[in-house]
């Protein structure tokens, strides 16, 4: 156990959120999800996994040390449902939550159709697939910058 660390953060996934840089994404995803055929072709080229807890329990672990890029004008990205693209199940509503509990602000998600939310998994930093059951409990985030210290 580490102070202020959350405890469903494990050794990897630290470990991958530190070694990660500006602009890099991690897809966290749900246990229906190509999660370890996916993994093996990013960047860390293995799966990591926060078992036994929803996306939005993940998510904010996740974002409790991650920032979000503020560079870019969709730093969250959600999986659309097939032929229901406008469309929010409460999965992702709940991770909407999430983000916009670790921003301080609502931050709204993009969407990124199934098949190409697959592609740009590939060239993500990572992916950590959850316990989430529900369908469609995938995203990414784009890791941002902290800031320096003024003196």
């Amino acid at each position: 156990m580490l102070k202020s660390i959350d405890p469903i953060l494990n050794a990897d996934v630290l470990y991958a959120l530190r070694a990660m840089g500006h602009g890099d994404d991690l897809v966290l995803c749900d246990t229906n999800f190509p999660a370890d055929a996916v993994a093996r072709q990013t960047v860390l080229g293995r799966l990591l996994r926060i078992d036994n807890v929803t996306a939005a329990r993940a998510a904010r672990a996740v974002l409790s040390v991650l920032p979000l890029d503020s560079f870019v004008e969709k730093p969250a990205s959600r999986m659309e449902i097939v032929g229901q693209p406008n469309d929010v199940p409460p999965v992702q509503l709940e991770v909407q939550k999430e983000i916009d509990a670790a921003e301080g602000r609502s931050l709204s998600m993009g969407s990124v159709e199934r098949f190409a939310f697959y592609e740009r998994a590939k060239n993500a930093y990572c992916v950590i697939q959850t316990g989430e059951r529900r369908f469609y409990g995938c995203f990414i985030f784009k890791k941002g910058v902290i800031a320096p210290d003024t003196t």
